[in-house]
């Protein structure tokens, strides 16, 4: 024994156990964050049942989707305000999504097994995706035109069915005429007050020229509150053709309720679907989750505001980062003289890492924000003041924020690669007649590359899960529109945005329904990891390819 100690071989065993253990842990926490994530968007079956406690003098019919159940003891449930018989040591209890808020005050609540009927699953009950007061539970029961009933019973889901595909087209024109036509004319509007503000302050227009310039602008403004005025009327029409339909459910326990075509998104029978309709349903769902604007305090609809953000930033702050970082490792590797100064500076640099990000945001805030920004509005936007322009958090100063905050992974990683280059090439190199600037970026860099690629690397894994600082320096938890669009110039950098890490935050933590946001946050948290994998599988192959490319030059 003493001697297979002292052969080392406990010690790889202990090693490789530790690497497996994270493994393990790794793909164990992947596959939690995907099995809550991607069976949110499942049409789950809805059950129906009567409840009867020893209070009750009646029965109550009860419909909604099965969360999950808990095995409690009697005495915690006892405590907890609910009725148990006694002798009863062990309860389980179900969480029933219920639905139809509108109507009932909790839209979750949990039921004990004892006084549960036999489950049901009717298959006419109809699940409605709505844009407000969430999902709603129960059974067709008119289909009305114009507050008429044209269809009853199994005609009026027929009718129904065949007029949503049309509801939703109409839809889609009215959310394209309010998000870009308008958009563009609002946008138009804003830049013709920063110019009539310009016009005003301009002290060096005579009379004549001043009131030329505010004829230009009256008649530009005339024709795009012109426009605006169209834009409005088509889209009130749409909206009055909207709301002709609607139809009446009835609820399980009797309630009855007419809601407008216009307020539904999507409509699904779960407990009459196939499953190849089941996956439909699922791909569809998902795609309109990854493509969608959210609703409802962003427990509802999709994350691709989110998703445009955080890719946009994490792209920004890498091509502020990569130069910065290398161009610095180099000079202290290369050309810096090696002395205390520059021990000094490496031992800032490796520490700058250990700071907590919440101050980087704290200095983006005070420098980037108040100081740089401040100064350019005062410079180039002085039309614009009061309002800030680049004055205000917005997406350029979080990803400068993020560049320094990840600054020092990209430096030491640099450095190190550089150190790895022998000195038998440098030496050969100069031998051959190169100069030193000439051994340095067509020989060391090109070889350093794949290091500077792993630092790139570690710097995008950090950045896109960042929080903290981007909530000072500018996130937010509902952009209306995305840093990039049609209208000049295209990318507005001076504009807040959506990050998947702060939706997940907010949902997760900020919403007044917890229970309905659940599932998002693990759907959330399931995209921002496919994204950091995505981009660092990118930065791989890149950095796969130079190393093969150079190592073949090399050969």
């Amino acid at each position: 024994m003493n001697r297979w100690f002292k052969s080392g071989t406990p010690w790889i065993w202990l090693n490789a156990g530790a690497v497996a253990a994270s493994l393990v842990m790794v793909f164990g926490l992947i596959l939690m964050i995907a099995v809550n994530g991607l069976s949110f968007f499942w049409p789950s079956e809805v059950i129906e049942f009567e409840y009867q406690t020893e209070q009750d003098s009646e029965p109550r019919r009860v419909m909604g989707e099965l969360q999950r159940s808990e095995t409690m003891t009697a005495q915690a449930m006892r405590d907890a305000g609910f009725t148990v018989p006694e002798g009863q040591d062990i309860v389980v209890r179900h969480l029933i999504k219920r639905g139809n808020r509108d109507l009932d005050s909790r839209d979750f609540q949990w039921y004990l097994d004892d006084f549960m009927s036999e489950w049901e699953r009717p298959r006419d009950v109809v699940v409605l995706e709505r844009l407000q007061w969430g999902d709603f539970y129960g059974y067709i029961r008119e289909y009305q035109e114009d507050g008429e009933t044209v269809a009853e019973g199994g005609e009026a889901r027929t009718a129904f069915e065949e007029r949503m595909p049309q509801t939703r087209e109409l839809v889609q024109q009215i959310e394209r005429i309010e998000r870009i036509e308008i958009g563009r004319v609002n946008f138009e509007l804003e830049r013709l007050r920063i110019a009539q503000r310009g016009v005003e302050r301009a002290e060096e227009l005579s009379l004549e020229e001043r009131g030329q310039r505010q004829e230009e602008l009256d008649a530009e403004r005339a024709e795009l509150d012109a426009r605006y005025a169209e834009l409005e009327a088509e889209r009130n029409a749409l909206r009055d053709e909207l709301g002709r339909f609607a139809i009446v459910l009835e609820t399980a326990d009797g309630q009855h309720a007419t809601i407008p075509l216009s307020r539904i998104v999507n409509a699904w029978w779960p407990n009459d679907m196939s499953v190849p309709a089941k996956l439909r349903h699922y791909v569809v769902a998902f795609w309109d989750f990854m493509t969608g604007y959210p609703r409802e305090a962003n427990t509802e609809g999709g994350i691709l505001p989110a998703i445009f953000g955080t890719v946009l930033m994490v792209i920004l702050m890498s091509i502020v980062v990569t130069p910065f970082g290398v161009l610095a490792a180099i000079y202290l590797r290369e050309y810096a003289k090696q002395g205390p100064l520059v021990r000094t500076i490496r031992i800032s640099v490796n520490n700058l890492a250990g700071v907590p990000s919440i101050v980087f945001g704290v200095f983006g805030l005070g420098f980037f924000v108040y100081l740089i920004g401040g100064n350019i509005d005062q410079i180039f936007f002085r039309d614009a003041l009061p309002s800030p322009t680049f004055g205000s958090p917005a997406i350029i100063w979080a990803s400068l924020t993020l560049a320094l905050l990840t600054l020092p992974v990209v430096i030491v990683s640099t450095e190190e690669g550089l150190t790895r280059i022998g000195a038998s090439i440098r030496h050969g190199s100069l031998a051959l007649g190169a100069t030193k600037a000439e051994t340095l970026w067509r020989l060391i860099v090109p070889l350093s590359a794949p290091a500077m690629m792993t630092g790139l690397i570690l710097a995008v894994a950090r950045a896109a899960g960042e929080v903290a600082p981007l909530m000072l320096v500018g996130v937010v938890k509902l952009a209306p529109t995305l840093p990039l669009d049609g209208n000049f110039p295209y990318l507005h950098l001076d504009r807040a945005f959506m990050h998947l890490g702060f939706h997940i935050f907010d949902v997760g933590f900020q919403s007044p329904n917890v229970e309905a946001g659940r599932p998002l946050v693990y759907a959330t948290a399931l995209v921002l990891v496919m994204l950091i994998i995505v981009l660092n599988l990118t930065a791989i192959s890149i950095r796969n390819y130079l190393r093969e490319k150079y190592r073949a030059d090399s050969d």
